[in-house]
């Protein structure tokens, strides 16, 4: 088993880069297929984390699309502070349009409950989410998760924009965190 270790924790493989590659190709298709008939889908990524993931679902969609981004933070280590910061923020206006959100991975909700709580303010057509990793064990918000790459269970993991303390984002696959 491939293993890697970032700051004083070691993590093992869980999800090959290909496989990730093939959710992504899977939700980019819905999607594709669930905007044909919507004018220009504002995507929002939310930073850091991210952009990778958007990068390559854009890269996969096919309908006339717009992209923003937005950063917001409420991880310190491997633990969610329980707070959510927005250290940078949404420019353009969303009135009217179709928003799809696009996180990195959603565990328990404080975030997104958050960030939906912000943009519903802002009249858009409707909100939508799509996250590559959806953790259902950890998930306490009330927003339905409208497109999920993979389900997984309640681990930290690492690696495809996921970092541990500032590191491992550049990782091409996803590590899960031995437990010791």
């Amino acid at each position: 088993m491939k293993t890697v270790k970032l700051w004083d924790k070691e993590f093992e493989i869980s999800f090959p880069a290909k496989e990730i590659d093939g959710w992504i190709s899977n939700l980019a298709n819905t999607i594709n297929a669930d905007m044909a008939k919507e004018d220009m889908p504002l995507f929002i990524s939310v930073l850091n984390g991210s952009f990778i993931f958007t990068a390559d679902l854009l890269r996969k969609i096919e309908v006339p699309c717009h992209v923003s981004f937005i950063k917001l933070a409420s991880y310190h280590g491997t633990k969610s502070s329980g707070e959510v910061t927005e250290l940078i923020g949404l420019t353009e206006s969303i009135e009217g349009k179709v928003v799809i959100v696009v996180e990195d991975i959603v565990d328990t909700g404080i975030t997104l409950t958050k960030l939906i709580s912000s943009l519903s303010k802002l009249n858009p057509k409707k909100i939508l989410i799509a996250t590559l990793l959806y953790k259902p064990n950890a998930y306490k918000g009330a927003h339905k998760i409208d497109y999920v790459g993979k389900e997984i269970p309640n681990d930290f993991i690492v690696g495809y924009g996921l970092d541990y303390d500032g590191i491992g984002r550049n990782l091409a696959d996803i590590y899960t965190l031995i437990k010791s």
